[in-house]
């Protein structure tokens, strides 16, 4: 099973991790703006296969959806490192920006692609949603 690591930018949070189950490019407004981008890269793992050192501080918004999202950033040097999202119990969702080795993350869909902005380039390869897929649609991808 392939391994991972990562940190914020002043490296006062540092993580590592086993497999990712999936992943995807989000362009939701909430992803672009605490991004700083386009949107945001989220590699899906299970929180039981993820170790993090450090303290993060958290920023808990409503998504779409209505369900709780929890992002997680240094509160010394501001790097996003991941978020939880309430729908979706014992998963966290870790920024691929903070990885260490940036092509472990392999990206599998791409959601809210109806809310991309014109300069941003989306993969025409991968599969995309116009908004959230299903919880259905996310696991039969990560099968």
């Amino acid at each position: 099973m392939p391994t991972f690591s990562g940190s914020c930018l002043c490296r006062a949070v540092t993580y590592q991790g086993k497999a990712e189950l999936g992943g995807g490019h989000c362009h939701c407004t909430a992803c672009r703006k605490s991004s700083g981008t386009s949107h945001c890269s989220h590699m899906i793992v299970t929180e039981s296969d993820f170790r993090l050192t450090g303290e993060l501080r958290f920023y808990d918004s409503a998504a779409d959806s209505g369900n709780l999202v929890s992002r997680g950033f240094c509160p010394n040097c501001g790097s996003a490192i991941y978020s939880k999202n309430s729908s979706m119990p014992g998963m966290v969702f870790v920024r691929a920006s903070s990885l260490d080795t940036p092509e472990v993350f392999q990206p599998q869909m791409v959601v809210y692609a109806a809310n991309a902005v014109s300069w941003s380039q989306i993969n025409a390869d991968l599969p995309h949603f116009d908004s959230m897929p299903s919880a259905e649609d996310i696991a039969a991808m990560m099968a």
